[in-house]
């Protein structure tokens, strides 16, 4: 319990409105009315389809003693007025929680693709040196083999502390998470201290919520440009950038950190050289002033050197030697639904990868015509409620980069699937295609007309097990459909 004069006083500014009792104890923080418990403080915030002041009353009722808001409110409980409900709620948050990010070593990444993929790595480079690990992203926050689902790829500032609380209660000493572009225009790491921060690349999307690719790149040099601005004589944050992507000048700027670069092509600190792609995966030598390594992974692509390099940098920055980093790259079995192989006795192939941007999609589809003995097809979709202007350029990439496409649903929320698709067949410039709106459908057509060396690539979901349809997910897995219509087109 921690008394609420205490957390108001880390508030620049506030409006007490009501009773004014400020030295009653606060057992416990929520952002949700229906998770609320006697004794807590409720944190009203306006979102895009719920408004958390409409949720007081309830609150309330199920125990809440004070309120911070931003709305007046006609209710019996203290309420502190603030400006903004979420800066508020990331200050008394990292305070009510005693500051648990600086009890870590924090690494954060950032970047339009390969965030899940790197953090993993770098997860398992740490795990390997013996580090008690954690790790927060698009699928799960995880630690000492627990998982909790998290509905963000990086979690609200209240949850991403009490997260971080938990982690320093169970042993954990190192935690690597996504952070994305909606958590730093949002304010969500407000107040979490970061020891690392890592850079992927930047690609089209976001853009319904962004807008522009300036403002894009600008949300994710946040993070740079929150790290560790004073210099002392105490471990210094650094930040690890991509050297070969075009942002990393902006990037450079925007962040007085210590910076470490890797890339393939220009002149970083962290390189991949005699780089060889196969089916079965990549190899290289990796070096860093006068170390060197040989690296021999399990994952395939040009763009999995560069998660590779992403994640060395992370850990070798983190104190891990260069030859253990290498070792542990080479023991790393792969990421759910990233470039994942769906296990199939038969002639052709079937992968799964989460790509659902431009540049994801062609990284992939370019990975796998470097090994296909066959036709290469994919089934492809868009989602609902996200950048329309990527549709059509999805389409195109799939068409160029394929023999045969399907188009499909995604997640389509709100929107009419139909409408979706024929933004994305506008992309389309000859007849190599099908228009088949039930995602099943799509992958069950592309199975049963696979020939003998095809490879299907089943895009945009990777490790999700479920599909949004309205407001509702229903249970999907494109692994799953994939191994079902085998079956059945083998009865």
């Amino acid at each position: 319990m921690v008394q609420l004069r205490s957390l108001l006083n880390k508030l620049p500014s506030y409006e007490m409105v009501g009773d004014n009792n400020i030295d009653q104890s606060i057992t416990d923080l929520h952002m949700d009315s229906r998770e609320v418990t006697q004794g807590s403080l409720f944190f009203c915030i306006s979102g895009y389809t719920v408004d958390g002041h409409d949720f007081a009353t309830q609150a309330i009722e199920k125990g809440t003693v004070a309120i911070v808001a931003e709305k007046d409110l006609n209710v019996a409980v203290p309420v502190i007025k603030v400006t903004s409900s979420k800066r508020a709620m990331a200050i008394i948050s990292s305070a009510f929680y005693d500051y648990p990010s600086s009890k870590l070593h924090l690494i954060g990444v950032t970047g339009t693709n390969g965030k899940t993929t790197t953090t993993h790595l770098i997860e398992k480079i740490l795990r390997d040196a013996e580090k008690n690990t954690g790790i927060i992203g698009t699928m799960y926050m995880k630690y000492k083999d627990k998982e909790v689902a998290v509905n963000n790829t990086t979690p609200e500032s209240l949850v991403l502390q009490k997260g971080f609380s938990t982690m320093v209660q169970e042993g954990v000493n190192v935690v690597t998470m996504e952070v994305s572009s909606h958590a730093l225009e949002l304010g969500r790491v407000h107040g979490t201290h970061f020891n690392v921060a890592v850079f992927t690349n930047l690609s089209q999307d976001h853009l319904d919520f962004h807008e522009t690719m300036e403002n894009y790149a600008r949300a994710k040099g946040l993070l740079f440009a929150q790290l560790g601005n004073q210099f002392s004589d105490k471990s210094q944050p650094v930040a690890v950038l991509n050297r070969d992507d075009d942002t990393f000048d902006l990037l450079e700027t925007m962040t007085a950190a210590p910076i470490i670069s890797y890339g393939i092509k220009g002149n970083a600190d962290l390189k991949a050289s005699k780089i060889q792609l196969h089916e079965e995966g990549t190899s290289f030598n990796m070096s860093i002033s006068n170390e060197s390594c040989s690296v021999s992974m399990k994952m395939a692509g040009t763009f999995s050197v560069y998660n590779a390099l992403a994640a060395a940098a992370a850990a070798y920055v983190s104190g891990i030697p260069l030859q253990a980093i290498g070792e542990s790259l080479s023991n790393m079995d792969g990421v759910a639904g990233r470039f994942e192989r769906v296990e199939l006795e038969e002639d052709f192939h079937v992968i799964v990868d989460y790509a659902h941007t431009p540049d994801s999609l062609k990284n992939v589809l370019e990975t796998i015509k470097e090994f296909a003995k066959g036709k290469v097809s994919v089934v492809v979709g868009c989602g609902g409620d996200r950048d329309k202007t990527k549709r059509p350029k999805m389409a195109a990439i799939a068409e160029e980069l394929s023999d045969f496409v399907y188009l499909t649903s995604d997640n389509p929320r709100s929107e009419d699937p139909v409408s979706i698709l024929k933004d994305m067949e506008s992309g389309m410039k000859g007849s190599s295609y099908k228009v088949i709106v039930e995602r099943r459908d799509a992958i069950y057509e592309a199975i049963r007309q696979a020939k003998k060396d095809e490879v299907i690539l089943i895009a945009g979901k990777g490790h999700e097990t479920y599909q949004t349809i309205g407001k509702e997910n229903h249970f999907f897995d494109d692994r799953l459909v994939a191994k079902e219509a085998v079956e059945e087109c083998q009865k």
